[in-house]
């Protein structure tokens, strides 16, 4: 479906569109809920909350301003996935650009109640739990206050901290809009010298494609569209770290990973276990393309061969084909569970689910308390779509029963845990089609998803993580980040962990470091590679039908954020504070290389 992303959005046929009435029944809709919320944050402000002399006006300020908020988010959804599904389109920017505005004048009203919660004596703020019903629900929030205490500054420094929103997410913006919809791609060429189309939203498939000339084109002008703008992405990037750093050293952080980490009381061990199993698991990542080369019988192995199919054809696989697979995947959680799904994505349209010309690229979950959680992607009909179709399903049944259980101020769970939901889902369901469908062709289809998944997941992402601990020290020390060496390091360890049989043009493989928007949130990417560890440890405890690993696992999505992440998954039935399970998940894509090695001899 390579020719839809040159669909314009108008043209999409609505009912493969997300329900934005949901959320807005027109943009007119979503304007006057703006000026109204605007006037509620007057009004509040507008209102002495510098301290309480009982519990019930804390109770009223924190009800207060957790509906300003969750209006907020309302308004940012629907402003933010317009944008995302076209970003040509300049009024929904201007919208998503203005709920910015106002959500980070929210941020900064929020911004002193915590210093002033602080203020207040210990036991009497247990006392005003225990005489105000209305402060019950925030135990968690006030115990997690106390523990980051020393890193909350005053009420009128944290009222700063809270007008920065806005401003620092520029940097993350600015390369959005960028990468996304200023980029005009040089087309790929096929080997007959026809052209194709490229974008954000078919870069993926193409890539995929048969066709080597295809896949050397799409990687080649994909890769240097970016090296041309290197200059303008590496200044971006160094100022959003120093910005990290800034923060940093103001809330009395060691450094931007510790920083980073202690949000969701994460020791910093754990971001080094990833990075030493991943090292110490390398010569299986070599074993892997030493066979990709075989089969393929290229004299010499590409980075844009990573992706190349393995058989003569693979198999078509439509979005309904998709729906009904990954629910069959997802049976053993039970009829509601699945039925949730289906309706999902068959009625409730929570996916906008094809490419269109505008489109932002990659796939994501979003929505909140109160919308349907919503997903954005470009699907193809492919397993490697279906695969994403069941990731992006996995953050949203997550957010649904968090959103279903949890009140509004645990109703967010940590970048830590959201991994582990949605690479379940994939492993789920490909444990499912290994398992229901014989054809040797087929197997191997499924195979390269899951080890192209693993290669997202369990090198990209590592190594990244690895680029990601340089480049911070770095700045953090106030050190230039020119791009040229920024490539260098993407490439260094690049080499390492593709080994010898992959050979680099080091100027298109560095160049890695600009293509994820991930790294303008600090200490995001390590934590794919914990979550599909996490993700294969829980998908294997009901595969195996231990008693009560369903129930244990549904508790985990409905923890929401009332939980710490490394607890959280502990009642789910997993232990990520130790390096195990990262070494369990190699031990079970070596186990997908072995049966790649048998269907593929002689």
């Amino acid at each position: 479906m390579t020719e839809v992303s040159t669909r314009l959005r108008k043209d999409a046929p609505i009912e493969h569109t997300w329900n934005d009435i949901s959320v807005f029944a027109t943009p007119e809709a979503w304007e006057e809920e703006f000026l109204v919320l605007g006037e509620a944050l007057d009004a509040y402000l507008s209102e002495d909350h510098s301290g309480w002399s009982e519990p019930g006006q804390l109770a009223d300020t924190l009800e207060a301003l957790t509906s300003l908020m969750e209006r907020m988010e309302r308004l940012a959804v629907y402003a933010g996935i317009r944008a995302s599904v076209d970003t040509t389109d300049q009024a929904a920017e201007e919208r998503s650009s203005r709920s910015r505005g106002l959500g980070a004048r929210i941020m900064a009203a929020y911004a002193p109640l915590e210093p002033r919660i602080l203020a207040v004596e210990g036991g009497m703020l247990a006392r005003w739990m225990a005489e105000e019903p209305r402060l019950t629900i925030y135990e968690h929030f006030f115990d997690d206050l106390q523990r980051r205490s020393k890193h909350v500054r005053s009420d009128k420094v944290e009222e700063l901290f809270g007008m920065l929103t806005d401003p620092f997410s520029g940097t993350r913006g600015a390369s959005s809009m960028l990468t996304n919809a200023d980029f005009a791609f040089e087309p790929a060429l096929d080997s007959s010298g026809e052209t194709i189309p490229l974008s954000q939203g078919n870069v993926l498939l193409l890539t995929t494609e048969a066709d080597r000339e295809i896949r050397r084109t799409a990687y080649e002008n994909y890769a240097d569209l970016y090296l041309a703008h290197k200059s303008t992405l590496a200044r971006l990037l160094e100022t959003s770290i120093k910005q990290s750093a800034l923060m940093s050293r103001a809330r009395n952080h060691s450094s931007n990973l510790e920083a980073a980490l202690f949000r969701d009381d994460i020791p910093v061990e754990v971001f080094h276990n990833l990075i030493d199993t991943f090292r110490e698991n390398n010569p299986t990542w070599h074993r892997y393309f030493a066979l990709r080369k075989r089969i393929l019988g290229v004299e010499a192995l590409r980075p844009y061969d990573i992706w190349a199919p393995l058989t003569d054809s693979r198999p078509e696989v439509s979005y309904k084909q998709a729906v009904d697979w990954i629910c069959a995947g997802l049976e053993p959680m039970g009829e509601e569970y699945v039925e949730i799904v289906r309706r999902g994505c068959l009625e409730d349209r929570w996916v906008d689910v094809y490419p269109n010309h505008g489109k932002r690229g990659g796939a994501f979950s979003g929505g909140s308390p109160g919308t349907m959680p919503f997903i954005v992607m470009s699907y193809n009909d492919t397993l490697f779509s279906l695969s994403t179709l069941a990731h992006e399903l996995g953050h949203s049944m997550h957010s649904y029963f968090a959103w279903q259980t949890q009140p509004y101020i645990y109703g967010d769970y940590s970048l830590f845990v959201a991994e582990v939901a949605s690479n379940f889902h994939q492993a789920m369901v490909r444990d499912y089609l290994l398992s229901n469908f014989d054809d040797p062709a087929f197997q191997i289809g499924v195979i390269e998803e899951a080890m192209s998944n693993f290669h997202r997941y369990f090198l990209i992402m590592p190594t990244l993580a690895r680029f990601e601990l340089e480049i911070h020290t770095r700045g953090e020390k106030g050190e230039g980040l020119p791009p040229d060496e920024l490539t260098r390091i993407t490439a260094e360890y690049f080499k390492e962990a593709y080994g010898p049989e992959m050979e680099v043009n080091e100027a298109r493989l560095g160049i890695r470091w600009a293509q994820f928007g991930h790294l303008y949130t600090d200490y995001y990417v390590f934590q794919y590679a914990t979550g599909i560890a996490g993700a294969h440890a829980l998908s294997r405890r009901i595969l195996d039908g231990e008693d009560g690993s369903v129930e244990d696992y549904l508790s985990f999505l409905k923890t929401g954020g009332s939980l710490y992440p490394l607890d959280a998954l502990k009642l789910a039935g997993v232990d990520l504070s130790t390096p195990e399970p990262v070494q369990q998940a190699f031990n079970v894509m070596e186990g997908m290389i072995d049966r790649l090695e048998a269907l593929t001899a002689g």
